[in-house]
């Protein structure tokens, strides 16, 4: 595969048993371009290898006055250096294609295994290190695999001298022979303490790639507290760790090529000073001499890559043993059930929404908002809703799939699911790019981009684009945002989200706190263009704010993971202690009486509640 044919049009199924096991895989999907590239590795360095004893020829020649045979040489040694410059380029040209041809297929397969699991993904893999991985461990592995074949090569090439040296001049030829493979395993046993080293080093950098990604993302949170500071030290303290293992990393690899450097030093002063000898004893010709010891000073080039091969495997290891743990995993870990068929039938359209784990029925064309006194159960109901798989703290029993029209979401094609049920979490992303890219997502037509944004309120949010965009821009939809909408408020952020969600105008729309980051005036205004934008389609909305709830067409609190009968927001106030303490959020003293009877005190608060919700409602 050439440079010019990415991306794959399909980047396999990889081995992601273990890193050792996909770097295998992964060599293995491209033997063409390996093979390519050892065969340019071996020109290469077998004509570098002809060298010397196209030397020695040369000095036979002269000492022999054989002019008509020093031309010959001569013409060989240019024949040689043409090899050895076409087969450079030609092997550092197909060396990097393999490298960029394995680091896009990780890339894309990384890419493919996010858009599988979506949320889930930051759920079970810190952030941070999904940025490393994507980044980082991406080029690492492709270095790898890239080096394999320059190794192979060089091996090849020290093997074939090793052999022609031992036919040409046995008597030298077989010192070389032995000391060459002792060269190049020399470095062995300070492989495992270095190896050691550099995946500390590699670990600390992570969490500090982890840090850094964690804190840019909460930047604005930092600031609003005034946590700079705290977060700096954190990261100044991690960048110290790392700056220190890679020092005691580096001098493990010092210690090596020192090795590297010193053995072979060795071996070329016993050839000289053997060599020597031999030909003081007319055992061993000049010229002979001359091209051992030029072949033995040549072989410390394709040592490199023995070196090289080694550093690889060490850093790509933990690289891909990092990838693979990411690639492995699946969006629903349960085994399938016996019997089960390829093809399941679609839902009806305007099924109910059905959650057997909590009891929670959410019936077709309504709207219904969902209490939650605990915020990680309301955002993992959530992703129950969207048909996402339970989390790793969930039981057995939680893996009960989600019903839409009678249909298990889980049994669906990822596609269909997505395509029914859409989920807004508490922290939607916005990519960066235009408005009108912003809203250009898979959506039935009905909603009109105008329409969202009346409806999620978005008026200032516009303004606000409209008057940092460059000049020349009259559309607020031509205007750019960052990269996570960085430039806008929290909550101009969320209000954008809701409004791309609204565009897509899915079955059903499963929204987790839409409005945590409005002013309430704002907030009673969205509920209002929730209400009738998604009026006959089937709406979920988990939230505790009392405007939210009193537009709801019917409204369920789920205590302790089981959903109560539902009702109406002020009926449940004045009927349910538990909906009550939840959403009024009554102090310990106003919970111990939710037993009794209703009292003045539950009068008042009920009565307070009632009198803002007009008022907010009065002045909207």
């Amino acid at each position: 595969m050439q440079i010019s044919d990415l991306p794959h049009p399909d980047p396999g199924v990889p081995d992601a048993r273990s890193g050792p096991r996909f770097l295998l895989w992964l060599g293995r999907t491209q033997l063409g371009g390996q093979a390519k590239s050892l065969c340019w590795g071996l020109v290469h360095h077998c004509a570098i290898a002809g060298l010397p004893f196209a030397v020695g020829l040369g000095v036979e020649a002269a000492v022999d006055g054989d002019g008509h045979r020093l031309l010959l040489v001569g013409a060989l040694i240019a024949l040689l250096g043409v090899a050895i410059s076409l087969g450079d380029t030609m092997l550092h040209r197909t060396s990097v294609t393999n490298w960029i041809t394995a680091a896009a297929r990780v890339q894309q397969l990384l890419a493919r295994k996010t858009a599988d699991l979506g949320s889930a993904l930051t759920r079970r893999v810190a952030a941070g290190e999904v940025v490393s991985v994507s980044t980082g461990d991406v080029e690492k592995v492709g270095w790898f695999v890239e080096a394999v074949s320059r190794f192979l090569a060089a091996a090849v090439a020290i093997i074939v001298v090793c052999v022609a040296l031992v036919v040409y001049a046995p008597s030298l030829g077989v010192v070389v022979a032995v000391g060459m493979p002792l060269l190049a395993l020399s470095s062995l046993p300070l492989l495992p303490r270095a190896t050691q080293r550099a995946d500390i080093q590699r670990e600390k950098a992570g969490k500090a790639t982890e840090l850094a990604s964690d804190t840019v993302a909460g930047l604005r949170v930092l600031r609003g507290i005034g946590g700079e500071e705290l977060f700096l030290g954190r990261y100044r303290e991690a960048s110290q760790e790392v700056r220190t293992a890679a020092v005691r990393s580096a001098r493990m690899w010092a210690l090596i090529s020192a090795v590297q450097v010193f053995l072979p030093g060795v071996l070329l002063i016993t050839v000289v000073w053997y060599g020597s000898s031999l030909v003081l004893d007319r055992r061993l010709a000049v010229g002979e001499l001359v091209a051992v010891f030029s072949a033995v000073s040549l072989l410390l080039y394709p040592l490199r890559s023995v070196e090289e091969i080694a550093m690889a495997y060490s850093f790509s290891r933990p690289s891909a043993t990092r990838a693979a743990r990411v690639l492995r995993l699946t969006r629903d870990e349960a085994p399938e059930p016996a019997g089960a068929v390829d093809a399941v039938r679609a839902p009806a359209p305007g099924g109910d929404l059905y959650d057997p784990r909590t009891g929670l029925l959410v019936p077709a064309g309504r709207f219904t908002a969902v209490v939650c006194g605990d915020p990680d159960l309301a955002g993992r109901l959530a992703e129950r809703l969207g048909g996402h798989p339970p989390g790793d703290g969930e039981g057995a029993g939680d893996r009960a799939p989600v019903l839409l029209g009678g249909v298990a979401l889980d049994e669906l094609a990822l596609e269909t699911a997505r395509a029914l049920v859409l989920v807004q979490d508490k922290d939607p992303v916005l990519l960066s790019g235009t408005l009108r890219e912003l809203f250009d997502v898979p959506a039935s037509g009905a909603v009109t981009p105008a329409a969202a944004l009346a409806a999620a309120q978005c008026g200032d949010v516009l303004e606000a684009v409209l008057q940092a965009a460059p000049e020349g821009v009259q559309d607020p939809m031509d205007a750019r945002i960052t990269e996570r909408g960085r430039s806008l408020s929290g909550g101009q952020r969320q209000r954008l989200a809701l409004a791309r969600s609204l565009v897509a105008d899915p079955e059903v729309l499963v929204l987790d706190e839409p409005t945590s980051a409005v002013d309430s005036h704002t907030e009673a205004r969205i509920a209002d263009g929730i209400a009738a934008l998604r009026a006959g389609r089937t709406t979920v909305v988990l939230t505790s704010s009392p405007l939210v709830l009193d537009r709801a067409d019917r409204v369920v609190l789920v205590h302790e993971g089981v959903a109560l009968p539902a009702g109406s927001h002020r009926d449940l106030l004045r009927e349910e202690p538990r909906y009550r303490a939840v959403v009024t959020r009554e102090t310990d003293e106003e919970q111990r009486l939710d037993g009794l009877p209703l009292t003045a005190l539950d009068e008042g608060i009920t009565g307070r509640l009632e009198e803002e919700l007009t008022e907010i409602e009065g002045s909207a």
